[in-house]
């Protein structure tokens, strides 16, 4: 008998408890399922579970996370162009076909539409769940923007049909039965004839640092990362990546890679509602008629590691160079600043212990594209379930940067020196280098000829970086 690798009976493990809880989520729902029972089922004992899965919600999301039938429907047939209207509602036919059928129980009903309702009431998790739906509305928007006729900005119109939608999904379990799924089609169609005011209200000046101009080699992780706009978003901030899609040159490819202080939660969460919109977007719409926008969820940690290691070391700005241009500059708040804010800015959840990210799952995603990072059975990066081999409270792949011995500030290696915006004016707030990520995190670089040519971090980084280089041209290799 062939005797299994440490790494091979850990998965086996891992499989069996996520056989036996699908059974007990089906039978129970989320509230009453029981890890004992689990367990039992899976012929277990309470501690190898939890050797695997930090809790019951990180059990269930790992669950729908593996359970998601819907996703292999065969790709159609789609025109290169597509009025508004229909695909409007052919957004909503997407989405309706994972609600519950008729015979599904409660608890079945909601495995099925992977329905998260009841899982995160507590405050951080609602607050990264308004922070999610946000960057789904940015993607189904510009989707609808390039239908014609075209428009700048179709975010209200998204809001409506993702509120629509997602209350449909919500009665689909508390009230099975109730409305008709051809009106609600429908309905989302006649939306997009409402003539909304829309108009893309950029963060005020006074509260975005400028960018930072910089001449660093880019090495990015193996196949990640080329030429364009990067910009490195925790969990409570992902609405700020409209910040950055619109300050963009139209031609800019613009990556949003999303980090979480919990993976296996808030991660997870991530997750798994981004990758469901992209499913529905796949089915809908042409392959990249949403234009070079795309969302990474695998390689935040390793990016922001690599933009750590290009840029620790470089010197500090002379103050002397140049002179601020206008109040905004000299008021800056401090580029690491979270407590600073302004008006849109979600209410910022507190960052958990860092747990393993789910294997297994291909993540990288493109709104309308293919997916593009790994197949769901390559393998995981080390064994399922062990540890992390990294301190508490940190994500594995980002190295923070050294905590200075004085306060904040004062002078020290990481904080010497004005930043200078790239268009041409300079403040005196100092430049604090921090590249931790977590659910505050807010790192933004443009990447030109295999080179870093400008930087940001902190609230408004990505709308720094894209406005300094798409108004003044600067950074240029």
């Amino acid at each position: 008998m062939v005797r299994l690798t440490r790494a091979q009976q850990q998965a086996r493990t891992r499989s069996a408890v996520l056989d036996a809880a699908v059974e007990e989520f089906a039978e129970h729902g989320y509230a009453d399922a029981k890890i004992d029972r689990i367990a039992a089922r899976a012929d277990l004992t309470r501690g190898a579970v939890y050797s695997n899965f930090a809790g019951k919600r990180s059990l269930y999301l790992a669950v729908l996370l593996d359970h998601a039938p819907w996703h292999a429907a065969a790709a159609l047939d789609l025109p290169e162009v597509i009025p508004v209207t229909a695909a409007a509602e052919g957004f909503a036919r997407a989405w309706l076909e994972r609600l519950p059928l008729a015979g599904d129980t409660a608890a079945g009903g909601r495995l099925r539409s992977r329905s998260v309702a009841g899982v995160f009431d507590d405050e951080p998790g609602r607050a990264a769940l308004a922070q999610i739906t946000r960057l789904e509305a940015l993607l189904l928007a510009r989707a609808l923007e390039a239908c014609p006729p075209v428009a700048r900005r179709r975010v209200r119109l998204a809001e409506l049909m993702l509120t629509l939608l997602h209350g449909a999904d919500h009665l689909a379990g508390t009230a099975p039965g109730f409305g008709d799924l051809f009106d609600l089609t429908r309905a989302c169609g006649h939306l997009a004839g409402i003539p909304l005011t829309d108009e893309w209200d950029p963060p005020h000046l006074a509260f975005v640092p400028p960018a930072e101009r910089c001449d660093a080699p880019w090495a990015p992780p193996d196949g990640v990362g080329g030429d364009g706009l990067l910009v490195i978003l925790g969990t409570a901030r992902l609405g700020a990546a409209e910040e950055a899609v619109r300050a963009a040159a139209p031609d800019d490819q613009i990556t949003v890679a999303v980090v979480s202080s919990d993976p296996a939660e808030t991660g997870a969460l991530a997750r798994l509602r981004l990758t469901d919109l992209t499913a529905c977007l796949r089915r809908t719409f042409p392959a990249g008629v949403a234009g070079p926008l795309h969302i990474d969820l695998d390689d935040g940690p390793s990016l922001a590691a690599a933009i750590e290691a290009a840029l620790t070391g470089l010197p500090p700005e002379d103050p002397a160079d140049a002179t601020p241009t206008h109040p905004a500059d000299a008021t800056a708040t401090h580029p690491g600043d979270t407590t600073a804010t302004h008006p849109g800015d979600a209410t910022p959840t507190h960052p958990g212990d860092a747990t393993p990210t789910h294997p297994g799952h291909a993540t990288s995603i493109t709104p309308t594209g293919a997916p593009s990072g790994p197949p769901a059975d390559s393998p995981p990066d080390h064994p399922a379930g062990s540890p992390p081999r990294h301190p508490a409270g940190s994500v594995p792949g980002a190295r923070s940067a050294p905590t200075p011995d004085h306060p904040t500030g004062s002078p020290s290696d990481r904080t010497t020196g004005s930043r200078r915006g790239l268009s041409g004016g300079s403040t005196s707030t100092r430049v604090l280098r921090d590249f931790s990520v977590g659910d505050e995190t807010e790192i933004a670089v443009q990447i030109r000829g295999g080179r870093i040519v400008a930087w940001a971090s902190g609230r408004g980084a990505g709308h720094a970086v894209a406005v300094a280089l798409r108004d003044s041209g600067a950074g240029q290799p």
